[in-house]
């Protein structure tokens, strides 16, 4: 499983764009290849902030370039990614956990949370669910790899 992005040189500087949207991250770097390398570093650093530090010192992020501006990030443990993914849409939204749990028809906000905390696996028809509760508005981008 992949969770596609873009990359793109800026048109004011010299630098390079990467961007997940969704994982909701954007970094830069000065080539091609160091943006590449920094939006590991970003993804890294997000995931060091939600789950505990054994759980990412595990954790293999592979960024794979589909050439013309497109990559896709993916990850030895795609749950921890899934898990990031929901938690920063959550936030981006302005949705709280029980918000999310009302919108799936559950009373417990701890039934929701769990995914977010990586406890649960969880099928991709499943993460389309919770996605679409956790932010109506958007569409992440997954690709079957």
């Amino acid at each position: 499983m992949e969770f596609e992005g873009k990359i793109w040189k800026s048109r004011k500087d010299k630098y390079w764009l990467v961007e997940v949207p969704s994982l909701d991250v954007m970094t830069q770097g000065t080539s091609q290849k160091n943006a590449m390398h920094m939006i590991v570093d970003a993804v890294k650093e997000l995931l060091m902030g939600y789950f505990p530090k054994e759980s990412i010192d595990q954790l293999d992020i592979v960024v794979i370039d589909h050439k013309k501006g497109k990559i896709a990030i993916s990850a030895n443990d795609s749950k921890l990614l899934l898990a990031l993914s929901l938690r920063r849409q959550r936030t981006k939204s302005g949705a709280t956990v029980r918000e999310v749990a009302e919108r799936l028809g559950s009373k417990s906000p701890n039934s929701y949370s769990s995914y977010e905390r990586g406890e649960k696996s969880f099928s991709i028809d499943s993460y389309e669910k919770l996605i679409t509760a956790v932010n109506p508005k958007e569409h992440p981008r997954l690709r079957i790899a």
